[in-house]
């Protein structure tokens, strides 16, 4: 088996303020305090919930030794920007699905826009970036009202563009930008039918609050769930740490910086698979574990790991009932265009992670393709020169031919 991690970061936050840490004693500089975060609590409940349900769904995806990835929260982010562009029944999906169906659209719009603001400050020992942007094509036309509103209610970066091979590389540029160079590449190539890419990038950076000693860092043997075994390069140390434990896993918390942020570790007991812990697990036991956690001398082992991963996302979404927005004929998204048909092509997220004595770097990136069939085609035009052509060269501003040819036989 290999490792099974995920990124639940937005339910891995203290929005109102921080856990009181027993890690060592130490206390945070005066001048680089960390910041909490307050949002309404319904919102914080929603992103949590649907962090917990999406990575159940995702597991039905995986073969039992996958590695899985992802960050919840930038899925939601993303997930966001298109429900403000969707419509009746396509649009209660989507709510449902990022379990937000009882909460005002702008409620949820004002949580994302503070999270989009504060998380990066929170904590000035972590870097944290967290940016959205709208690629569309130029010829399709998108309301001006919802580009605005993206603009306004998410900073989303929106670019027009022609939707050319060429401008992969500007999507894939965006990416790389504000992920540190951690994923420089969410596109192949552009589908023909593709009118709108929406993308958040998330990206953190966050030293131990106790950092591991490299020299005590040795080769150790992983077991997997299906007893085979791996050697591994395991860090070690030992300290205070929350901790609690229950009949299936142990659970401790490692903080980062100013420990505003924490890596929260399950450890499945012998014969218990992480698999059915993080099934069993909701919000309120999330809740409960974390009330549960006390400052315990605790030695702790935990394997240097480096994972990236790209996933279609698709197929969990409509396993969590966002089935309209993928339908062609279904799909209702009238806010964002009046054309019709637009729909959801594609969901794809792209991670990375590392972890080692330092700490840890991670990073996502959410790819949402919009699709029309009546987008008009640009024309595909055959120029080849198989035979006697001309050339000019000029100077375009003030019209002086500089150059004229007849190429005959080249």
């Amino acid at each position: 088996m290999k490792l099974h991690l995920t990124t639940i970061l937005i339910s891995a936050l203290t929005f109102t303020g921080c856990t009181k840490s027993t890690d060592g004693g130490a206390k945070p500089d005066a001048d680089s305090q960390a910041k909490p975060i307050e949002i309404k609590q319904e919102v914080a409940n929603a992103t949590s919930s649907f962090a917990f349900d999406f990575f159940k769904t995702v597991q039905t995806e995986y073969v039992a030794d996958d590695n899985i990835f992802l960050s919840p929260l930038s899925l939601h982010m993303a997930l966001g920007m298109v429900v403000n562009g969707a419509g009746n029944d396509t649009k209660s999906e989507i709510l449902k699905a990022l379990h937000a169906e009882n909460i005002n659209i702008k409620d949820l719009n004002v949580a994302y826009s503070k999270l989009l603001q504060e998380l990066p400050a929170a904590d000035p020992k972590v870097k944290m970036t967290l940016a959205n942007a709208i690629f569309h094509k130029t010829s399709f036309p998108f309301e001006t009202v919802y580009l605005n509103q993206m603009k306004n209610d998410f900073n989303a970066q929106v670019t027009g563009l022609p939707f050319v091979p060429s401008d992969v590389a500007i999507i894939n540029k965006w990416a790389n930008d504000n992920t540190n160079g951690k994923i420089p590449k969410v596109l192949q190539a552009l589908d023909p039918h593709l009118v709108m890419i929406l993308m958040n990038a998330l990206y953190f950076k966050g030293d131990w609050t106790r950092k591991f000693d490299k020299k005590d860092t040795k080769d150790e043997q992983f077991t997997g769930e299906n007893g085979a075994r791996k050697t591994v390069k395991m860090m070690k140390q030992e300290g205070v740490f929350d901790y609690t434990e229950n009949e299936d896993y142990q659970v401790i918390n490692l903080p980062y910086g100013n420990q505003q942020f924490r890596a929260t570790i399950l450890l499945p007991k012998p014969g218990k698979s992480i698999k059915s812990i993080y099934n069993s697990l909701s919000l309120s036991g999330w809740d409960e574990l974390q009330q549960k956690m006390r400052g315990t001398n605790t030695i702790v082992s935990l394997p240097k790991f480096k994972l990236e991963k790209d996933t279609v996302l698709n197929n969990t979404l409509k396993k969590m009932g966002m089935t309209k927005a993928f339908n062609e004929s279904l799909a209702d998204f009238s806010t964002m265009s009046k054309v019709k048909p637009l729909f959801i092509g594609f969901v794809k997220q792209n991670t990375f992670v590392e972890v080692n004595e330092e700490g840890t770097e991670a990073a996502a990136v959410t790819t949402t393709g919009m699709l029309s069939t009546s987008a008009p085609q640009l024309k595909t035009v055959i120029f080849n020169c198989n035979r006697p052509f001309g050339i000019i060269i000029s100077e375009k501003t003030s019209n002086t031919i500089l150059f004229m040819g007849r190429i005959m036989h080249p």
